[in-house]
């Protein structure tokens, strides 16, 4: 089924830019909605972003990141990719891609399968 990997991560200071990528092999990476969601230390997983299995139709962000990060797919690569801007230490987390078998990629709770995820940190 499914495997994805993350990448992207690393160190970066705050205000600058950082952009992550997840490829997807095995399934069918067309028919699936697509996320990213984070986790840092002493926090609940947090929904970042999330993108409709039609690149063009639809996307969701989390109130933390709205206006700074962009969720997009290419799908003919089977890669969703995560633009992050103007970060902030609070950023600082885990993130992790995400799939969500319905397609719609839209709400949280309907992703069901998660990658291992690549480190962000963002010095002050």
């Amino acid at each position: 089924q499914v495997q994805l990997v993350e990448s992207g991560g690393g160190l970066v200071q705050a205000g600058g830019s950082l952009r992550l990528s997840c490829a997807a092999s095995g399934g069918t990476f067309s028919t699936y909605g697509m996320g990213w969601f984070r986790q840092s230390a002493g926090k609940d997983r947090e929904f970042v972003a999330g993108i409709t299995k039609w690149s063009g139709a639809s996307t969701h962000y989390g109130d933390s990141v709205k206006g700074r990060f962009t969720i997009s797919r290419d799908n003919a690569k089977n890669t969703v990719y995560l633009q992050m801007n103007s970060l902030k230490p609070e950023d600082t987390a885990v993130y992790l891609c995400a799939v969500d078998h319905q397609g719609f990629g839209l709400r949280a709770e309907s992703f069901d399968y998660w990658g291992q995820g690549t480190q962000v940190t963002v010095s002050s």
